[in-house]
């Protein structure tokens, strides 16, 4: 017994260095997505401001998608701070924290794992907003292409505008993706995802600003800005679907069978049944039933279940295993099912009979 208390603690303080490591990285994220907003705000002005002065759809387009930016980024923040608010006595004001002892952490860290699921809810709203700026920036573009009097050539000024906003958004695009790999972030991810759009589109705006203003065409600014707007909608839409496929509990089958075949490697192990990952923000769970030996006590079960989601977490970092256990057939031996028989039928007749 004292053994079984001395890995519940021990299982306690994994918890406890998984959870505070998962928090200091959601930290982390937070500083950089604060940096990314500055970045974002800086541009969005320049350009917009630019956009006015030098009449440029592509460059007001380009302003717009920015702003977008802006407002993914904010609610990627509001996310990631409801996922580190471990202080707090509710899941966002809505669901009360179960009261545990020192040992039963299966509560606490359910709650905790529907906490890190509002970062992925956040992202799934990123990729709506950015989808809505998109479908405006095209009709937008289109309205104008087709109205010959709304067309013109753009001024000159507004080649600083893209330019700024290109170089920005290349050193944005390159500090999320190193943070997002270090840390593992779905938010970081999501936005150097962002980010490098924006950077394609600003350098897609400075090229068409520059042949309009070379060839003097006055229908290029408005064509550039519905390519714009493209770029805007193919991002928002990937970011909308990997989201939505982790919220639906969608996982990697390739991954999966990899998970199984590890597990039925052991050898105590006849065989894995059923076998489930999830994702719960940024970590992985799993849920397994496997085949065993039909006489195998409780407690050579526990020893086994312990084995496998210490394997799981050290080889690909799985956060918590659940392990269910079914009968190998094969092994059932004539005295165990004489005795289940005799259970059986005791059962039967201690059963209360219906009226």
């Amino acid at each position: 017994m004292k053994d079984i208390n001395k890995h519940l603690q021990r299982e306690y303080e994994d918890w406890e260095r998984v959870q505070k490591n998962e928090l200091n990285k959601l930290s982390v994220a937070m500083r950089h997505l604060s940096i990314n907003i500055l970045a974002y705000l800086l541009i969005s002005i320049i350009e917009w401001f630019l956009a006015s002065l030098s009449h440029s759809q592509t460059l007001r387009a380009d302003a717009f998608n920015n702003l977008s930016g802006i407002i993914s980024t904010l609610l990627l923040m509001v996310g990631i701070h409801i996922a580190r608010d471990i202080d707090d006595d509710d899941i966002a004001g809505v669901v009360p924290m179960p009261k545990l002892s020192l040992h039963k952490t299966g509560n606490d860290q359910r709650v905790q794992f529907t906490r890190f699921r509002y970062e992925t809810i956040f992202t799934l709203v990123t990729g709506i907003v950015m989808i809505a700026i998109s479908l405006s920036v095209i009709v937008s573009g289109i309205v104008g292409l087709l109205n010959p009097a709304k067309r013109v050539v753009p001024q000159p000024i507004a080649l600083i505008g893209a330019l700024v906003a290109s170089v920005i958004m290349l050193l944005v695009w390159r500090y999320n993706k190193h943070a997002g790999r270090k840390l593992q972030n779905a938010s970081l991810i999501a936005s150097a995802q962002d980010s490098l759009s924006d950077a394609l589109t600003s350098i897609g705006t400075l090229i068409s600003i520059s042949g309009a203003l070379f060839f003097e065409l006055d229908w290029l600014d408005g064509a550039t800005s519905i390519i714009v707007g493209g770029f805007i909608l193919y991002s928002g839409a990937r970011i909308f679907m990997e989201s939505s496929l982790n919220l639906a509990d969608y996982f990697d089958p390739k991954v999966e069978e990899t998970f199984r075949q590890t597990i039925a490697t052991l050898p105590e192990v006849s065989a894995v049944d059923e076998l489930k990952a999830h994702y719960n923000g940024n970590l992985v769970t799993l849920d397994v039933v496997i085949v065993v030996d039909a006489n195998m006590n409780i407690l050579e079960s526990y020893h086994l279940a312990e084995r496998i989601e210490s394997l799981m977490r050290v080889k690909f970092g799985v956060i918590d295993t659940d392990v269910s256990f079914l009968p190998d057939t094969k092994t059932i031996t004539e005295a165990t099912t004489k005795r289940l028989s005799q259970r059986s039928r005791r059962w039967t007749l201690l059963r209360p009979r219906s009226k």
